[in-house]
Parts: C-alpha cells; structure tokens; sequence
C-alpha cells in the first residue's frame, strides 16, 4: 500500500475543522478580481485547508497543464468562515469585482448561496454527468434539476472500534456489524460493564452525531422542500435525542469541548471507538502504537424508521463556478479534472487521502488496497461502498440556525424536559425565526 493511501486531510466543510488558514505553497497572492482573478490571466480560486481541498486543486492544475500549458491558477486561501462572510457581502451588493472564479462551499451551506443568489452561480449540467456521482451529493448541489457544483469529497462515516477493548469485554467486530443505535447502546454498556471504558465522545456544541443519524434515515431539519422546520412530528429527529441521551446517561458516551480533546480521547484510550466521518483516519493514525488494532464497521442504522440505512456522511463540500467572465474557462477545467479523471481521483486519493463521490473510481486498483492501521481492512473500498447508500437529503439553507435552535432542546431534554413538548417549542422557534 502506498504511503500516502490514508494521509486523509481533515474534513472540509465539516463544523470541526473550520481553522483559520493563511496563504501557503503556491497558493497565489494575486488580487481577486472578477473575470480571472488578476492581471495574467489564471483563473482565481478560493478555497481553504492548504493539506487538502488546496492541495486538490494544485494537482488539478498541474494535471490541466500537461494539455493546456498556459493555462492557471491563482489559489486564495482562505478561512472557511471569512470566506462564506465575503461571498455573503459581494453577492449581496450585486458587484462582481473581487469575485472569484471558482469557489469551494461547505455542502451544508450550499443551499443557503443558491437560493438567496441563483443567477451568480454558472450550472454545469452540460459539463459533467451527474449520474457518475453519489445520489447524495447531487441532491446537495443541484436546485430544480438544475446542476451548479461539482461533487468533490465524501464524508461518508463509519464505526471505528478498538478491537483489544471490546475484546475484553467479549465482543468482536461482528457483534457491531450492521446494526441499530438501540443495538449500539447495549453493547457499549457491556463494555462499560467489562472494561470502564466510553465508547464514543461528542461535543454538546456540535451536533453533528444528530445530524449523522438523521441523515442515515434520509431526515433532516427541515422538510423535502428544504426550508420548512422539521421539528414536531419528525420521528427521526426524536428518536436521535432519545439515543443521545441513553448514551450520556449509562456512560456509554462521554462529552469533549473542542477538536483537541476529541482526539486525546481516543488515541489516549480513554474511549473505545469513534463515530466520525472517514476524515477523522489520520487522527486516528497518529497515535502509531494502536496500529492493528483499529478496525471500522458500518455506521449503526436508527431503530423503528422504515428505510433507515447503515450509512451516513458527515461533512463534504463541493465545487462552484460563478457566472462572470472566465465562467466557460473554468467549468472545462473542473469538468477535465474533477469531473471525470480517474487517474485524477488516484492520484488524490494516494497523495492527499481524499475519498471522492466520483463513482468511476471506486472501480480503480488504489480502492482495493489493504491498510494495516486497520488489520489490512480494505478500508478504501468498504467506505466507497458504503457511500453508496447515503441517502439523498435536502440540506436547505438553515441548517446551522435550525441546528442553533435543536441545541437547546437537547439541553433542556437532558435536564428532563418532556421531549414531545420541546421539540413542539423547537417547532414554534424555528418558524419564527424562516419568516
């Protein structure tokens, strides 16, 4: 197996990781200016984690370059926050200077920019073909049919376990193979009961385990059309905060406060597993002295939800063009390299560890390779194929304020609030808050 197999960068777009970047490598410094970016010419792109999404767009260059050898690019670096701030206010002002030709957009924000802003972003629907992408993707960056990103990462999740701890408690990775949250719970105070040891950390802060749950039932915060809340009545969403709970509750789940403790949490062996998005790898792989004895089993499924699935995806993000000057430029070159390249899709995978939701390459050599972090489990593969059962969901464009609104729900259910009543209450805030 190459070495760079599972150097995997940390999720883009996910809530984790929105770290602060300044311009590195060979990331251009030239202004941003509508209409390619500066003054030669090269197409500006704005995009951040210089280990990752830029990195992708560097080998995308260069690999655009062995046929088009004038062709470039000038990579703005940027923190993802400061980035959705900008696009926000030059988009709303209608001015297209300082615009760039290309953007990166968190999947779960995609929505909010193409609703409010639909005619400043260039559809590719006759650049690429849809079809050869994960379902789940293209719900998230097409409105109407219409196409405008182009699918990069998947955060597709799954269930790490340290296979010596519940071991000790009798178990084996079968035993946690396909199965229900419900299910989950159980075994996870057997190994409480046999060793002390947590299963899983989670951030109060940060649902993002809600969100993975809802999302392996094809539910959300919001209805079908996106926008309507989806609090009162959405079983999903119900039965989530009840497992949430159980988990804290019989200790099965501890919590952290921030990204850093989520990681000593499990490389330390205070905990026994992790239930993250497929990123969380190199996090995993830096503690060097558990290698063989991690193994990862699918996503557990919701207990008594008709069409729940053993697969979810947490966090992602995807590729824009905007409609000004260079917009054809630009949609031939993602079209060239993201959109269709398998040799491409290889080529990330082995130097940046990025698992794309182009389909095509799931069938290439480097997805059947072994890892020996992970008892040689082809673990490239089981997380491709597990991909493609994520279910396709609406994220709409509140995601993150109907998410503000489930925080304090989940707060005052774990203080022993009567869950039907506040999820009724969560109801009334949310609608006043989309009026």
């Amino acid at each position: 197996m190459k070495n760079g197999l599972w150097k995997l960068g940390i999720a883009v777009g996910t809530l984790l990781t929105l770290a602060a970047c300044g311009n590195g490598g060979s990331a251009g410094t030239g202004d941003s200016t509508a209409g390619g970016g500066n003054a030669k010419d090269a197409l500006t792109v704005w995009a951040w984690d210089p280990k990752f999404n830029i990195a992708a767009f560097e080998m995308a260059e260069a690999d655009y370059q062995k046929d088009n050898p004038d062709f470039k690019l000038n990579i703005v670096e940027n923190a993802q926050k400061d980035m959705v701030q900008k696009l926000n206010t030059n988009l709303s002002s209608g001015t297209k200077t300082g615009l760039p030709n290309i953007v990166m957009i968190e999947d779960y924000r995609a929505k909010s920019f193409l609703e409010a802003f639909p005619d400043s972003f260039f559809p590719v629907t006759d650049f690429i073909d849809p079809s050869e992408f994960m379902d789940y993707k293209i719900a998230a960056t097409s409105v109407d049919g219409v196409q405008y990103g182009t699918p990069f990462d998947s955060g597709v999740t799954g269930l790490f376990l340290r296979k010596s701890v519940i071991g000790d408690a009798g178990l084996a990775p079968e035993d946690f193979t396909d199965i229900t949250w419900t299910e989950f719970i159980e075994l996870g105070k057997q190994v409480k009961d046999k060793t002390d040891k947590p299963l899983l950390s989670s951030d109060m802060n940060d649902l993002g385990l809600l969100r993975t749950m809802m999302h392996s039932s094809g539910s959300w915060y919001s209805k079908e059309d996106g926008s309507t809340p989806n609090f009162a009545g959405n079983e999903s969403l119900k039965i989530a905060l009840q497992d949430f709970k159980e988990m804290m509750d019989s200790g099965v789940m501890i919590t952290h406060n921030a990204w850093d403790q989520l990681v000593a949490n499990f490389n330390s062996g205070r905990v026994a597993g992790v239930a993250q998005g497929n990123w969380i790898i190199p996090s995993i792989k830096a503690e060097e002295s558990q290698a063989g004895d991690w193994v990862v089993v699918p996503y557990p499924r919701q207990e008594g939800i008709v069409g729940a699935t053993n697969a979810s995806n947490l966090g992602g993000s995807s590729i824009y063009i905007l409609n000004i000057d260079g917009k054809e430029e630009a949609a031939e070159f993602i079209a060239e390299t993201f959109g269709k390249d398998v040799d491409f899709y290889e080529d990330l995978a082995t130097e940046i560890g990025a698992i794309g939701s182009y389909e095509p390459a799931a069938e290439t050599e480097t997805y059947q390779q072994e890892d020996a972090f992970f008892d040689n489990q082809k673990i490239y593969h089981d997380f491709i194929e597990w991909a493609k059962e994520v279910p396709a969901v609406n994220f709409g464009k509140n995601t993150y304020a109907f998410e503000d609104v489930v925080k304090t729900t989940l707060q005052d259910y774990m203080n022993g609030k009567d869950l039907d009543k506040a999820l009724e209450e969560a109801q009334k805030t949310a609608e006043t808050q989309v009026k």
